[in-house]
C-alpha cells in the first residue's frame, strides 16, 4: 500500500502546486517591477519611510499565507469546507470540526508558519552579515549543533520534553564555538564560513558515532527527528515559538541599520561609529538563536534558511526592515507549503517535511552555487 501511494501522487496536487507556484511568481514579478514611491509616516515619537512597492509585495505574500493557512487547515483525510474552517476559527468553537481543526491542524499550521519565519530571518541575517549568498545556519553547523543535542537526548533515553532544550542549547553552543574559533584580530566572513563548515563536519561525525554506538530502537527516533518533521506538534510548540519570536525579532529589526552599515566594510563602519565586533556578535547571536528556536521544534529542516532569503533578495535588493518582513512572511509561506505538500501529495502516505523542503531547496542551491562560481571567476 505504501509503495502504491508513493508511486501514485494525487493528480490535483501534482498539477495544482506547480500552477499555483507559477501564478505566484508572475504576480510577484509584476509587483516587483511596479512603480515605487516613498511615503513618510511621522508622529511625535517615530518617523518611517515606507516603500509602496515593498508594501505591495508584503501585502501579497501575506494574502498568500492566509490562503495557505486555510488550505492547510481544510485539507486532509477528513476534509473540512473552507466556510466551516473560518466559522470554527472565528466564533464557533464547539461544532463537529472543532477537535480536528483546533487540536490537530491549527497547531501544525502555526508551527510551520512560525518556524519558517525563524529560519528565513536567520538565513537572511547570516547572508547579509557574512556577505556570502551561500551561507545559512545549516551550512555552517548551527543546525548540526542542534541535532547533536537532540540525538544525545534521544539516544540516551531522555524524555521528549527535554528535546527542545537540548537542541536549542546545542545550537547556541555551536554558534559560540564557531565565533570563538573564527575570532582572530576580528571576525572575517570567509574565516567564519570555513570554520563553520569544519565544525559542521565534526558534528556530523559525532552524530554518526552516536548512531553506531547506541541501540537501534533509540537511534530510529533520532534518525526520524534529523529528517525534519512537523508530526506531533502541539499548542505548546506554538507557544514556545511565539515567545521566542517576540524576544528575538525586535532586536533583529533594531540591528538592521547596523547590518546595512557592516556591508560597507569594517573601516567605513568604524568611521561611522559602529562597534563592529560587538554588533557582529549580537547579530550572530540573534540569527543563531532564531535558527535554534526553529530547529528545536521541527528538526533540522534543510535549505529553507538558504533558499528563501536569496529568493527574497531577488525582489528586494536592499537591506531594510521591509525586506526583513518580506523574507519572514515568505519563509512562513515556504515551510507551510512544503508541509502541506508533504502531507497531501502522496496521500494517504505522508512524507517528512524535510524531504519536500530539500527536494525544492537542493536544486536551487546547485543553481545558486553555479551562478556564484561564474561570478567569482
Amino acid at each position: 500500500m505504501n509503495l502504491i501511494g508513493l508511486l501514485s501522487p494525487a493528480p490535483l496536487w501534482l498539477i495544482g502546486v506547480p500552477t499555483g507556484a507559477f501564478a505566484f511568481l508572475v504576480v510577484l514579478s509584476r509587483l516587483a517591477n511596479s512603480s515605487d514611491h516613498k511615503v513618510r509616516i511621522k508622529s511625535s515619537r517615530i518617523a518611517l519611510l515606507v516603500s509602496k512597492r515593498v508594501a505591495r509585495l508584503v501585502g501579497f505574500v501575506s494574502a498568500c499565507l492566509l490562503g495557505l493557512l486555510l488550505l492547510g487547515v481544510s485539507a486532509g483525510d477528513y476534509p473540512v469546507p473552507i466556510a466551516s474552517v473560518i466559522k470554527t476559527l472565528l466564533w464557533d468553537q464547539h461544532n463537529e470540526f472543532s477537535f480536528v481543526i483546533n487540536s490537530i491542524r491549527v497547531p501544525r499550521v502555526l508551527v510551520a508558519i512560525l518556524a519558517g519565519i525563524c529560519l528565513a530571518v536567520s538565513g537572511y541575517i547570516f547572508q547579509c552579515l557574512i556577505r556570502n549568498p551561500l551561507v545559512s545556519p545549516d551550512i555552517i553547523g548551527i543546525n548540526s549543533g542542534a541535532s547533536v543535542g537532540a540525538v544525545i537526548v534521544l539516544a540516551s533515553g531522555g524524555t521528549v520534553s527535554s528535546l527542545s532544550s537540548a537542541a536549542f542549547a546545542g545550537a547556541l553552543l555551536t554558534a559560540a564555538a564557531i565565533y570563538s574559533l573564527s575570532r582572530k584580530s576580528g571576525v572575517s566572513g570567509s574565516r567564519l564560513v570555513l570554520v563553520g563548515i569544519g565544525v559542521n563536519a565534526v558534528l556530523a561525525a559525532v552524530i554518526s558515532f552516536i548512531q553506531v554506538t547506541y541501540p537501534i530502537d533509540r537511534i530510529i527516533a533520532a534518525a526520524r527527528w534529523q529528517v525534519g518533521s512537523l508530526d506531533g506538534t502541539s499548542w505548546t510548540d506554538v507557544q514556545q515559538l511565539i515567545i521566542g519570536i517576540l524576544i528575538l525579532l525586535p532586536p533583529a529589526f533594531l540591528f538592521t541599520r547596523n547590518l546595512r552599515t557592516l556591508q560597507l566594510g569594517d573601516e567605513i563602519a568604524t568611521s561611522l561609529g559602529v562597534h563592529i565586533e560587538r554588533d557582529r556578535f549580537v547579530i550572530l547571536l540573534i540569527a543563531s538563536a532564531l535558527a535554534a528556536l526553529a530547529v528545536s521544534v521541527v528538526g533540522p529542516l534543510g535549505f529553507i534558511a538558504l533558499a528563501v532569503p536569496q529568493f527574497a533578495r531577488l525582489w528586494i535588493g536592499r537591506i531594510t526592515s521591509g525586506a526583513l518582513i518580506f523574507t519572514a512572511i515568505l519563509g512562513g509561506n515556504f515551510l507551510l507549503l512544503a508541509d502541506t505538500v508533504a502531507l497531501r501529495l502522496f496521500a494517504p502516505v505522508a512524507l517528512p517535511t524535510g524531504v519536500v523542503s530539500a527536494a525544492i531547496g537542493a536544486p536551487y542551491f546547485l543553481v545558486l552555487l553555479t551562478r556564484y562560481h561564474r561570478l567569482r571567476t
